[in-house]
């Protein structure tokens, strides 16, 4: 299923193989084929705020594409994306934006107007407001688990501070209206939880 939506991209059907293998790699817990279907079908369902749905989507494919749970990850996705998407198919100006798409899920913040931004955006973050945020939060700890636990309750309190200290954690309308409060009580919830334990 997952190459054949590649494949709808009208792209090189070996680079979206290349890209599934990364994605299936063995240390990855969240950001996994799992992740990437929820951020394309997120996508899809706010499709329609964006100027360029598709070009939202290739950025999907490559937001994660690189994962060692560094902080430089999408830089070097969007280095990947620099470097693949030409020979696949696309055009300059198509791969410069998939690549600041892909730059922009490194905090999550988008420019007010940027309506592609928005969407991927959302659609990474829809995780927040779902039911499965509890096994969410579990497997980001194993990814991290060569962290010891002290560091990463104090990381992972910064970044649920960061989250929340945003104006909105979702940018387009529908995301707003069906995951904004969700999210909210569960980003909280959490901090409240590591902050009694630092």
């Amino acid at each position: 299923m997952a190459l054949a939506r590649w494949v709808s991209l009208g792209l090189d059907e070996s680079v979206g193989r290349s890209l599934l293998d990364r994605w299936s790699e063995p240390h990855r817990r969240y950001h996994d084929l799992a992740h990437l279907a929820a951020v394309l079908s997120g996508v899809d369902l706010l499709a329609e705020h964006a100027d360029d749905p598709d070009l939202v989507r290739l950025a999907a494919w490559y937001h994660d594409a690189v994962y060692r749970g560094s902080p430089d990850d999408e830089e070097q996705s969007a280095l990947l994306a620099e470097a693949e998407l030409p020979a696949a198919g696309l055009d300059a100006a198509a791969v410069a934006e998939v690549a600041r798409l892909v730059r922009l899920t490194a905090g999550h913040r988008t420019s007010p107007g940027d309506r592609n931004g928005e969407v991927l955006c959302d659609a990474d973050l829809a995780i927040l407001a779902s039911d499965g945020y509890d096994a969410y939060v579990a497997a980001v700890r194993e990814e991290y688990r060569h962290v010891p636990e002290e560091a990463f309750r104090v990381g992972r309190a910064a970044v649920l501070r960061n989250l929340l200290a945003l104006p909105n954690l979702y940018r387009t309308p529908l995301a707003r209206e069906r995951w904004e409060a969700v999210a909210r009580k569960n980003l909280r919830s959490e901090l409240e939880a590591r902050s009694s334990l630092l």
